[in-house]
């Protein structure tokens, strides 16, 4: 095997497709959203790099990002704090042409703002990723397939149907997604927002390539106006590029809207999937020192993901319960996403529910949502 992943650098964008999870990005961004109990949904491709040999992270920032710089630090959790290399935050940048105001648009015009970086660094490879995806990947055996192949860019893609956020998309804001057609490994045509059933060779958004050649397209494209990788760099060229197809078999929860956030979430409850997501590499979070569960007498908990911290005194069946989580007297928790420091008072009943950090459900109350159509409560309300 060549060990590949030490000569590449790995860049995240954070922000894409933030647009699709309004009510999880008001205060945030799609890398800071919690998942799982106890994580943030940058935690598995960052956590994946690292555990693929690669010290090098750039993570590019736009809006929203307070949380995110919060919760990654100086990055001591994932062994980035470095002197050479490690993790680098990025802030977003202004342009002139817009009256000093900072823009928000594709890849080619985020990393054209740190083409100076990116040509001061060593590596040979870039690995880019977005941030929506919760997986346990690989990146070393994707680094070996792309040396193998000779491919000028490899493509990440998994076969599945497309959720119904991926189609027809009209506002490309919001975000584009990508279907392949591949022959023989090489990805012939690719298909944005497409609307079709069945199972799809449906893009991941990370991509492999030389350092040099990145620098080369980015520079190239956006003097001619380009902003979007895949569709003004890769998509015009598959007939002169190698572009190579990389299937991924393993499990992936990919976020497209809060019904997808909620049953990825609720997959969790499965332990195929939990041992799927968890059970090869570790993924690496933030530390909060709390107390283990507590379960008080006259409690109940039924196919439960508690973390840390967590004081239940009531009923809770089919719920992820982040840390902090306080569940009252008498109290009856069903199919619920309870985020950080959620308090759930004396008497209440709530079922098919997302509450945000810091929600509070006053005594008594009664709140039910439907499976299809979760109800969802804001960061720090008291209902």
């Amino acid at each position: 095997m060549v060990n590949s992943s030490a000569r590449a650098m790995g860049i995240i964008f954070p922000n894409m497709y933030d647009g699709l999870v309004p009510d999880l990005t008001a205060e945030r961004l799609m890398a800071s959203i919690p998942f799982g109990g106890r994580y943030r949904m940058i935690d598995f491709v960052l956590s994946s790099m690292v555990n693929s040999g690669m010290d090098n992270i750039t993570v590019l920032v736009q809006q929203n990002y307070f949380s995110l710089i919060d919760h990654l630090g100086n990055g001591r959790e994932w062994d980035l704090s470095r002197k050479n290399g490690g993790l680098t935050i990025v802030p977003p940048f202004a342009h002139k042409h817009t009256g000093g105001h900072v823009t928000h648009d594709g890849r080619v015009s985020l990393m054209s703002n740190i083409l100076g970086i990116l040509k001061s660094q060593k590596q040979k490879y870039v690995v880019l990723s977005d941030a929506n995806l919760a997986m346990n990947f690989d990146f070393r055996a994707l680094l070996d397939a792309h040396i193998e192949t000779g491919a000028d860019v490899t493509v990440v893609y998994k076969k599945s149907e497309l959720p119904a956020k991926a189609r027809k998309v009209e506002d490309v804001k919001r975000g584009m997604f990508f279907t392949y057609e591949i022959e023989n490994g090489r990805i012939k045509k690719a298909h944005i927002n497409a609307d079709k059933d069945g199972i799809q060779n449906f893009g991941m958004n990370i991509y492999v390539m030389e350092r040099e050649k990145l620098i080369d397209m980015v520079s190239e494209s956006y003097v001619m106006g380009g902003l979007y990788l895949e569709r003004d760099i890769l998509i015009p060229q598959l007939d002169t590029l190698n572009v190579q197809g990389y299937e991924y078999e393993g499990y992936v929860a990919r976020i497209s809207g809060l019904k997808s956030y909620f049953d990825a979430n609720m997959d969790l409850l499965d332990d195929a999937n939990l041992d799927a997501l968890f059970g090869k590499r570790t993924i690496y979070t933030k530390i909060r020192d709390d107390n283990p569960t507590v379960y008080l007498k006259g409690s109940s908990a039924n196919n439960v993901m508690a973390a840390d911290g967590c004081v239940i005194e009531g009923e809770v069946e089919n719920s992820i319960l982040f840390r902090g989580v306080k569940i009252g007297k008498g109290a009856k928790v069903k199919n619920a996403i309870l985020m950080q420091d959620t308090v759930i008072e004396d008497g209440v009943c709530v079922e098919n529910i997302i509450t945000d950090k810091k929600v509070t459900i006053t005594k008594g109350q009664e709140m039910k949502g439907t499976e299809s159509y979760p109800v969802f409560v804001a960061k720090r309300k008291v209902v």
